[in-house]
C-alpha cells in the first residue's frame, strides 16, 4: 500500500512540473540594433512632412557621438552649421530629408552615421503679402491657404495693381529663390486646382 501511494504522489509531482513548463511563455526574440542610417522626429503638432523654416529649433543627435551632438537655430539664412561639415541648408526641408543629408555628409568622417533630427520648436508658419495690396504685411499660415485667399486677407488691390503680374517668391532646400507667376484674371477663371502658399511664400503684386 505504501508502495502505491508513493508511486501516485511521484506521478502527481511529474504532471505538474510538465503543465508548469508548458504553460511558461518563450522569450521574444532581441531585436537587433541598427548600424547605420538617418530618422527623424517631430514636435507634438508638426506633421511629418513638416518643412523647417529659419528660426525653428532642432535638436540633432548623432548615435554615439555627443560631440557632433547639438542644439541648434535655423539661421535666417536658412542654414545650421556642425562640426567637420560646416554649413548645411536646413529650411525648406523636412526634417527627414536634413537627417538624410547630415547622413551622407557625415559618411566622409563616420563610419555608418545615425542621424536624427527633431524639431524641438517650430516658429508659426507665415505667408507674405506685399505691393499693391489694400493690407500688405505678415500672414499666419494656420491652415492650406490659396494664393486667391492670401490676395483676399491682404484686402485686394489698389487702383493701379497689376494682378496679371503677380510674383511669387519660395525659397527652396538649397537655398536658391523660385520665381512663379501668377496671373489673378485667368485664376479666378480657372476651373483647375487652385495654387496654394507655402510657409515662407512671399506674393508680390506690382
Amino acid at each position: 500500500m505504501k508502495t502505491l501511494t508513493c508511486i501516485s504522489l511521484s506521478a502527481l509531482i511529474l504532471l505538474s512540473t510538465t503543465s508548469a513548463w508548458a504553460q511558461t511563455p518563450s522569450n521574444p526574440p532581441a531585436a537587433t540594433p541598427r548600424v547605420g542610417g538617418s530618422s527623424s522626429s517631430t514636435m507634438a503638432g508638426t506633421s511629418a512632412d513638416y518643412r523647417m523654416v529659419p528660426g525653428d529649433k532642432l535638436r540633432i543627435e548623432v548615435y554615439k557621438d555627443t560631440q557632433l551632438s547639438q542644439s541648434l537655430q535655423i539661421r535666417p539664412d536658412g542654414k545650421i552649421t556642425l562640426p567637420l561639415i560646416g554649413d548645411v541648408p536646413a529650411a525648406g526641408a523636412t526634417p527627414r530629408e536634413l537627417a538624410g543629408t547630415l547622413t551622407e555628409r557625415l559618411k566622409e568622417f563616420l563610419n555608418a552615421p545615425v542621424v536624427t533630427v527633431i524639431v524641438a520648436e517650430a516658429v508659426p508658419p507665415m505667408v507674405y503679402v506685399l505691393g499693391e495690396v489694400n493690407s500688405p504685411g505678415a500672414q499666419p499660415l494656420s491652415s492650406p491657404i490659396t494664393v486667391l485667399q492670401a490676395l483676399s486677407v491682404a484686402g485686394g488691390f489698389k487702383d493701379f495693381a497689376k494682378p496679371t503680374q503677380i510674383r511669387i517668391l519660395r525659397k527652396k532646400a538649397d537655398g536658391s529663390i523660385q520665381t512663379i507667376n501668377f496671373n489673378y484674371k485667368d485664376a479666378i477663371k480657372s476651373s483647375g486646382a487652385p495654387m496654394m502658399l507655402q510657409a515662407g511664400d512671399t506674393v508680390i503684386v506690382p
